[in-house]
């Protein structure tokens, strides 16, 4: 193996030959954490700040410092910075591109604190920026889920148990249910942000440092909570990522559920909603093909973030303490977590809420698979039937109309009344589908008044978000 100069690297004075070259690849992490160069710029201003104030840095130094990393921010937004994979990180490659710029005053930064503080820093703030845009996200999909709620409020289409028509249930009840999901998810995020908005910084190594550094200060400046109350614990830490990665797993099973469901209602052979062409592609071979790809690779990418929450919780299972370089494969389950998560929402807050739905054959599908069996069983209840007796009456009316291929709303009365002599007139009522949807009329139930109610509470809680 080839060995390669090390003199770009900021840590060789203990060492007496060149690191191999291959090593210096296989350990590099440059090509990914640099996109934590905002988070390490503001940081390191802070240090420096709080460095000056403990007498650590002159402000002439401190100044220099600022200035210097503020036209290293620009330069890397505008895309001229030379990174090198020699220098191993983002947070050596800052370093001495600021120390080749102003001077002395560059290698004075470090004073006070190690990479394993710097790191965790900077990870927490980049994740916590990054929550508040998911979050953003996610507030405009449910403001989509509860206008198309509020749009198809009075559209009634079967619900289903094991895939089986169960009862007929409010289209607008059912993109609450939707919304509902996103509430929780958005509750775990905001849980997460809390509880990784704790600032390592300080921590140095593992131990903190001799310097009569002012932690404080720099909480207040990076807009942290708290600092960390243990070093050891501080520069080791990662239950936010995998906390973070946790939550995103669940929030991605909820768009994937919301994903087959679209799936199967796009099909032809369902036919209960158009998807917009702009979300969907055909085929190479089959020209009436309309494929709805987004759908689908939102489904299947939550089995890519599932393996990233399993490779950050057995990346951690292990560990001593404190800080080990295992910790260099956090980031790149967490970045891509992040990436997917945020585009999936994306894509959903975009395509569901213009959908086209077909109202007719909702209807229609509801008509079958006697959806108001459970409707006309409650109705004996209330003549005074045991449920037990009205269940097994409701059953072979059912049978008898499998048999006959007509629903029970279809029956005649003296029909129904072959099966109970209970059944009057009356029944009618309960076994339309519109009597059925507004029988269901209490809280969290599927009755149009009440799904105004709930359209209303949820937009009270989204004003109070956005």
């Amino acid at each position: 193996m080839s060995k390669k100069d090390t003199s770009q690297q900021l840590w060789t004075g203990r060492f007496t030959e060149a690191t191999d070259a291959f090593v210096e690849a296989f350990t590099a992490s440059e090509h990914f954490d640099r996109r934590l160069y905002r988070q390490d710029i503001r940081g390191s201003i802070a240090h420096a700040r709080m460095l000056a104030k403990a007498g650590v840095l002159t402000a002439q130094e401190r100044d220099a410092i600022i200035q210097g990393l503020e036209e290293l921010r620009e330069e890397i937004d505008q895309g001229d910075f030379n990174w090198s994979p020699a220098l191993e990180d983002v947070h050596m490659n800052i370093e001495k591109r600021l120390t080749d710029r102003i001077g002395e005053a560059g290698k004075k930064l470090h004073t006070g604190r190690s990479r394993n503080d710097q790191v965790a820093t900077d990870i927490r703030l980049y994740l916590r920026d990054e929550i508040d845009h998911i979050r953003a996200e996610l507030i405009r999909f449910q403001h989509g889920l509860v206008q198309l709620a509020e749009q198809e409020l009075d559209t009634i289409l079967p619900g289903f148990t094991h895939l089986q028509v169960a009862q007929p249930v409010s289209f607008g009840h059912h993109m609450l249910a939707w919304y509902e999901m996103l509430v929780r998810d958005q509750e775990r995020l905001e849980d997460c942000r809390k509880r990784l908005n704790v600032m390592p910084l300080g921590s140095a190594a593992l131990a903190g440092t001799s310097f009569p550094i002012d932690r404080d200060m720099t909480c207040a400046e990076l807009e942290f909570d708290r600092p960390s109350r243990n070093s050891l614990d501080a520069v080791s830490d990662r239950d936010f990522a995998m906390e973070f990665t946790a939550a995103a797993a669940i929030l991605l099973t909820h768009t994937s559920r919301m994903a087959e469901e679209m799936i199967i209602w796009a099909s032809p052979l369902v036919d209960f909603i158009d998807l917009p062409d702009r979300f969907c592609t055909g085929s190479s071979i089959m020209p009436q093909k309309k494929n709805p790809d987004v759908a689908e690779i939102v489904r299947g990418k939550t089995a890519r973030v599932n393996g990233h929450l399993i490779a950050l919780l057995t990346l951690m299972k292990s560990q001593p303490l404190a800080y080990n370089r295992d910790n260099q494969e956090d980031k790149e389950p967490l970045f891509d977590t992040v990436d997917t998560v945020r585009d999936c929402l994306r894509a959903f807050a975009d395509m569901v809420p213009a959908m086209r739905v077909k109202r007719e054959n909702m209807y229609a599908a509801a008509r079958k698979g006697f959806a108001t069996a459970t409707d006309l069983a409650d109705y004996l209840v209330r003549k005074g039937v045991p449920f037990r007796d009205a269940h097994a009456i409701v059953g072979a009316a059912v049978r008898h109309g499998v048999e006959q291929g007509m629903d029970l709303a279809d029956m005649d009365l003296p029909t129904l009344q072959g099966f109970s002599d209970t059944i009057g007139e009356d029944v009618y009522q309960v076994l339309t589908l519109e009597g059925s949807v507004a029988a269901r009329d209490h809280l969290g139930g599927t009755a149009p008044n009440q799904v105004r109610s709930q359209i209303r509470a949820a937009r009270e809680r989204l004003s109070k978000l956005s």
